[in-house]
């Protein structure tokens, strides 16, 4: 007799099913598991308290207190799709009742670590900056145009934060044979040594740096870790690539800081996105500005389709999660990320 298979709660706002499942990988899910699609449904909570008590896995990021987590008496896992772990999940009672709580960041890591590639590549050598100077005509040719810039090969590269985003993106500065300093205060030294980076403090860190790339998460302790002070630290014409969480930095400080020459800068990240139309950043020069794009490719969507498969079939295994980026009991209610909101013209907040 063919045992009834195991039902799977599509619940993924503000993604889509048909954005982070390929046509093949939806197809797979649907033939391993039973499907409940609730995207798009006007009616979505109250179908997915129906579903609870039968559901073997969740898949979005709907509010989950320990009411709902104990009707949920067959959830084995919640697949977040959004990127961040938020505080509208019970992860103490998840954990209690054998949850695993899941989340896609190593989807994103790849993409985002080669746009920050890119933005400290433009910031090293001036390329968009010049790009506008010659379509207003006031170009620069040989060395009028290349007097401040570096190379990245051989240069002392800062990192704050060594997570998924910063292990990707110390693979790609590999061939540029650069000095890279990691201050990160979750991971011990020898974590780091064997990554092949150098232990540093933050103070080492932000004085030590030709290229620093901002790639830590929020939590109490980073909120405004770059604050206005820690920011005059940096060495003159530092390029500062921010693409983790703009809360990391003060903003205003640092937008006035580079207006004022002291560093430049690439921002993929904002305090409020969009961005108001009179931002002041928009008006300055040393700034590359980008509308919270590094991650959002097509390849890093499906990727997580892909992810979030593989782990339930684990699971369903009786094997552990080996993909998606596993809620760390210790660490989770540290977190102070904002969800993602999207508006009409497609931008995004977190």
């Amino acid at each position: 007799m063919t045992q009834p298979k195991e039902l799977v709660v599509l619940h993924p706002a503000p993604q889509s099913t048909e954005r982070i499942f390929s046509p093949e990988t939806l197809r797979r899910l649907h033939e391993e598991f039973e499907v409940l699609d609730l995207d798009g449904h006007p009616d979505a909570e109250r179908q997915l308290d129906l579903a609870l008590p039968r559901a073997f896995a969740v898949v979005g990021q709907p509010d989950l207190p320990a009411g709902r987590i104990e009707r949920a008496v067959r959830l084995r896992a919640l697949c977040n799709v959004e990127g961040n772990f938020f505080p509208n999940v019970d992860y103490a009672a998840c954990a209690d009742r054998g949850v695993r709580v899941l989340g896609c960041g190593p989807a994103y890591a790849q993409a985002v670590a080669e746009y920050s590639l890119g933005l400290a590549l433009d910031l090293a050598r001036g390329i968009t900056r010049e790009d506008r100077a010659f379509r207003a005509g006031t170009e620069g040719y040989t060395f009028a145009a290349n007097s401040d810039s570096i190379l990245l090969r051989g240069a002392e590269i800062g990192f704050i934060g060594f997570g998924n985003l910063g292990r990707a993106l110390h693979e790609l500065l590999v061939p540029f044979r650069a000095v890279v300093r990691v201050y990160d205060p979750w991971l011990p030294d020898s974590y780091l040594e064997e990554a092949g980076v150098t232990p540093a403090s933050l103070d080492e860190v932000l004085e030590g740096s030709q290229v620093l790339f901002v790639l830590a998460t929020i939590t109490e302790e980073s909120e405004r870790l770059l604050s206005e002070a820690r920011l005059r630290r940096l060495r003159p014409v530092t390029r500062l690539v921010l693409v983790s969480r703009a809360a990391v930095a003060d903003f205003t400080a640092l937008v006035e800081l580079v207006s004022e020459g002291r560093f430049v800068a690439a921002l993929d990240v904002w305090p409020e996105e969009p961005v108001p139309a009179e931002h002041p950043a928009r008006a300055v020069e040393g700034l590359v500005l980008s509308a919270h794009r590094a991650g959002g490719i097509p390849a890093a969507f499906e990727k997580i389709g892909e992810m979030v498969l593989d782990d339930l079939l684990q699971i369903r295994a009786g094997l552990p999660p080996v993909r998606m980026q596993v809620a760390a009991r210790e660490l989770v209610h540290r977190y102070r990320s904002r969800p993602v909101t999207t508006t009409a013209a497609g931008a995004r907040n977190s």
